[in-house]
């Protein structure tokens, strides 16, 4: 081997790029394989928030944490948590140093693009009878005609008894669908743009075209849906008023390539940074500071209502926890530290237009560290400033944690990081690069997923 000249050594010594893992560390791949096999389950068992709650609450149970009691005291290494409205939850593992010297809090958010049901979604065209929807986050339009859908949500009747829906995911079970056009006829559609190839009125969902077996009567396929639904479930027209309906890709979770590097799912974006989050909320025994892992709903429109970040249902909990141990709120805010662990666009070769790609994350180098997000002067963004930076990057650095920099593509984007750092406490966005980010099937690296969770550890120790 040749010696390195003075000015290889310097730039050896002064420049940095990120390292691809399966390059510098493949021993990392078994780990990172063995370790997504529990993200899958976890994917497929948590199809919408109210599902992602349900499992979450089922793995916290089982590791020994208990309902938050704001009347109870709690010395180090305690595990409780605490459901908001059944769609999102928060975790904590009571640390060694007092609240006053502050918190780790890793916010991730469990909502996702999807179409949800209108309030009165069922009707009857030419003898088919549809779903009507309304799309939720951003979402493009066109992806989701001509793949099989599923139908996940829950249902009140008038005498206040709950129906959870779950329809499409076993492979017994039927799956549901949106049409399109064939090439033949789709000449006048052609000329649409690519936006309005399938437009919002037309994502329409087909659930069935058998006549209820009587003559005269109006709406008869309608009518035989209402039949089923009613047999299996008790339920009548009126009640989708009461209901919480959503239409995501069926199917589970799958490996991706001939090396078996990748996963597609519905919903990366974001359980791709809730499941490691909530893991190494899981695995951390007896940490330095307080963690409080949240995983929240909402994000994808902006992070209202009740049980999203603009809300206060944190803040209360975080009151609580002060109250609870006798320190200052306010203290306890301003020493804290914050991931907003949200995902970022993977440059895609394909496409390489929209990319900067000195400022962009790639599958296989590791997490993301996102400075800021936004768009337009870096609207809707928190900034983490050079010191919470340095923080970070030196709890990744001691823990030999593989981490690259990253931004959003060029259409912008926003986290829950504004609205934790809106509560005086120091925040960055630590996340996974996804590929495809929100269509109905994104991608992922498993070496990525792998890294989120070394990182979250390193965090919460």
């Amino acid at each position: 081997m040749s010696k390195k000249t003075k000015a290889q050594e310097l730039q050896e010594q002064l420049t940095w790029s990120a390292p691809h893992i399966g390059k510098d560390a493949p021993d990392h791949k078994e780990k990172a394989l063995k370790y997504c096999e529990g993200y899958k389950q976890f994917l497929n068992a948590g199809k919408t928030e109210r599902e992602c709650v349900k499992e979450a609450v089922h793995m916290l149970k089982k590791a020994g944490y208990k309902p938050f009691d704001r009347t109870a005291s709690y010395e180090p290494g305690d595990k409780v948590y605490y459901v908001n409205r059944r769609k999102a939850i928060i975790a904590t593992t009571f640390g060694k140093k007092p609240l006053s010297e502050g918190l780790h809090i890793n916010g991730a958010h469990i909502d996702s693009p999807r179409l949800d049901l209108k309030p009165n979604p069922l009707y009857e065209k030419e003898d088919i009878a549809y779903f009507k929807t309304h799309y939720y986050g951003g979402i493009r339009k066109y992806q989701w005609a001509t793949i099989p859908l599923s139908l996940h949500g829950v249902i009140y009747k008038k005498n206040g008894d709950a129906v959870t829906v779950n329809i499409g995911e076993d492979p017994a079970d039927p799956v549901f669908y949106i049409s399109d056009l064939l090439p033949h006829l789709a000449a006048r559609q052609n000329q649409r743009s690519l936006a309005e190839g399938i437009k919002g009125e037309e994502l329409n969902i087909l659930i069935g075209s058998i006549p209820y077996p009587e003559k005269g009567l109006k709406d008869p396929v309608k009518l035989k849906v209402l039949q089923i639904l009613n047999e299996k479930y008790g339920i009548v027209e009126a009640d989708f008023y009461r209901a919480e309906l959503e239409i995501v890709a069926a199917g589970p979770a799958r490996d991706v390539g001939f090396d078996r590097s990748l996963i597609a799912s519905a919903a990366h974006d974001d359980r791709v940074c809730a499941y490691p989050a909530l893991r190494a909320e899981l695995d951390t025994l007896h940490p330095t500071y307080t963690t409080v892992t949240i995983l929240t709903d909402k994000e994808e429109i902006g992070s209202v209502g009740n049980t999203g970040l603009h809300s206060d249902y944190v803040r209360h909990y975080l009151e609580y926890l002060a109250e609870n141990a006798g320190v200052s709120y306010k203290d306890m805010l301003q020493h804290a530290l914050c991931l907003s662990s949200d995902v970022s666009a993977a440059f895609d070769p394909t496409f390489p237009d929209v990319y900067e790609a000195g400022n962009s994350c790639y599958l296989g180098k590791g997490c993301v560290l996102t400075k800021y997000t936004g768009a337009r002067g870096k609207s809707g963004s928190s900034d983490a400033s050079a010191e919470t930076m340095s923080k970070v990057i030196g709890i990744m650095e001691a823990h030999n944690v593989y981490w690259q920099a990253g931004k959003v593509d060029e259409g912008g984007g926003g986290t829950v990081a504004q609205f934790i750092a809106g509560m005086n406490i120091d925040v960055v966005d630590l996340g996974v690069p996804v590929m495809s980010m929100h269509a109905p099937m994104e991608i992922v690296s498993k070496m990525d997923v792998y890294e989120a969770y070394n990182a979250f550890v390193a965090f919460y120790k």
